[in-house]
């Protein structure tokens, strides 16, 4: 079972995160949470890994909606989006928000799932568009 929804770019690694950022909040995603995996390993661990951040992004009206439907839902919320050098590309990955009726079986979630897939997707395909330097 796929997950994710991803796309590559070859723009560098803090440009791509700056324009995730804008490209979630123009589909009314704010950033609630953000991982800096890269850094952490390194504090913690003493590992080294590529850049590697975690975006945790929030469309306040469709998270209402489904905590009105299922409290449990938030266990899935907010909906990760990962930032991550793979080579010399930048892949920018959301979880699919189909994911949360896969898991609760809930048909009630459809609405809200297939519309934070709208929108995740025209944030997605904002990034790939053509004059946005990749």
């Amino acid at each position: 079972m796929r997950y994710d929804r991803t796309v590559h770019l070859d723009t560098d690694f803090a440009t791509t995160v700056e324009r995730v950022r804008e490209a979630l909040a123009q589909q009314g995603f704010g950033i609630l949470t953000e991982i800096d995996v890269t850094a952490t390993l390194k504090a913690k661990l003493d590992q080294d890994m590529e850049d590697y951040v975690i975006l945790g992004a929030c469309n306040p009206p469709l998270a209402h909606r489904a905590l009105e439907t299922d409290r449990t839902i938030g266990l899935l919320l907010p909906c990760n989006v990962v930032v991550r050098r793979d080579g010399d590309r930048t892949v920018v990955q959301a979880l699919d928000p189909g994911t949360m009726v896969t898991l609760t079986e809930l048909d009630a979630l459809r609405p809200v799932a297939e519309e934070a897939t709208r929108r995740l997707d025209a944030a997605l395909a904002s990034l790939t568009a053509p004059g946005t330097g990749v």
